[in-house]
């Protein structure tokens, strides 16, 4: 028997029920939710016990009326909602329930996007119910769909033998070429979003407002829940990353890079830095954070994708995102103006981040 869902508003309570529960998700923490809240979001936290009382499921709920959705209210679990999905019963009872709640905040869609893997027992079950059910997959994918998982319950010395023969030379090489990575701080952020900007603008992807990752990277890292990495050459900054922990999970979420010294393989010595972190602080699995829909030479990530896969990381394929249509009128007009709202959204972007970097 699963209890009604009920409300969770104690930041501390919230983290320790989500680390009691398989997988909890750094997009789901107290933490994270804080964020979105200063940038127009709401964020309510709901959690589902047995009859035993016993946590067993957890959601973080976000909604918004933004300028994307013309003026529409949606709701959102960012790599949630957090439970046993093999146990039907148990995800019947939270989907509705979110539902529910997402009807009650007045959302016209609610997104969903955990972390099933794609193509197991699980995985089809979930993603045949959810068709059963009205549920439809998302258009877009707020979160990449897929990423590669490396196991940190190995010895050093086996994670450096698990790398690609020439990826565990570049992680030599770059401390032989004088390549030191120190850990940094909130001190160390500004520059670091420098270095971002000149990033996008080489790479050619859109990043948000400087207040934004002021926001993501210091409020994590002034809680001990993100690690600001700077690789240096005689002193001057190349390269950089900022690491997350929640549970026994770390994230590589952000990389920066200037174009000084790269035949130095910094970006090598980062990832391995980051590694060994992310042990010390007794994670068991280092998420890549990010691989191609499809393993493809053309997919623009696939570079990127080749880069992680050096380390030894899997490649783990998921169900993605998913919508739940409350207002199927309102639904249909935000599928149409969404594409146009983000090239929108990108064009301002660009541009702002020109500014930037003049």
């Amino acid at each position: 028997m699963i209890l009604k869902p009920e409300t969770v508003e104690d930041g501390a309570r919230w983290d320790d029920l989500l680390l009691s529960l398989p997988a909890p998700h750094l997009l789901q923490s107290w933490t994270w939710g804080e964020l979105k809240r200063r940038f127009g979001w709401r964020a309510s936290r709901l959690s589902w016990r047995d009859a035993a009382g016993t946590p067993v499921a957890a959601g973080q709920l976000l909604t918004r009326t933004g300028k994307l959705s013309g003026g529409l209210k949606v709701a959102y679990c960012p790599k949630g909602p957090i439970l046993d999905w093999g146990n039907e019963d148990l995800r019947s009872a939270v989907l509705a329930a979110l539902v529910d709640a997402a009807r009650t905040e007045g959302a016209l869609v609610l997104k969903i996007d955990p972390e099933i893997a794609y193509g197991t027992g699980a995985g089809e079950a979930v993603e045949a119910e959810l068709l059963d059910s009205g549920w439809r997959p998302a258009p877009k994918q707020a979160q990449f769909r897929n990423t590669l998982l490396l196991d940190l319950l190995q010895d050093e010395e086996a994670l450096l033998q698990g790398m690609k023969q020439k990826w565990r030379y570049n992680v030599r090489l770059a401390t032989r070429k004088g390549v030191h990575v120190r850990r940094g701080g909130v001190e160390d952020l500004d520059l670091l979003y420098r270095m971002y900007v000149h990033t996008s603008l080489r790479d050619g992807f859109v990043i948000r407002s400087r207040d934004y990752y002021m926001q993501a990277w210091g409020t994590f890292t002034e809680r001990g829940l993100a690690l600001p990495l700077i690789a240096e050459v005689e002193g001057t900054p190349v390269a950089g990353q900022i690491i997350y922990r929640f549970g026994r999970t770390g994230w590589y979420l952000y990389g920066m890079s200037t174009n000084q010294h790269r035949e130095k393989m910094p970006n090598h010595l980062l990832h391995w830095e980051a590694i060994r972190w992310a042990k010390e602080q007794g994670c068991e699995i280092y998420d890549f954070v990010g691989a191609p829909d499809e393993l493809e030479e053309r997919d623009p990530m696939w570079g990127v994708y080749r880069f992680k896969k050096g380390f030894g990381g899997e490649l783990v394929r998921t169900v993605g995102e998913w919508d739940y249509a409350l207002r199927p009128a309102a639904y249909r007009a935000y599928r149409l103006l969404m594409p146009v709202a983000l090239s929108a959204m990108r064009v301002f972007g660009r541009r702002r981040v020109a500014r930037e970097a003049s």
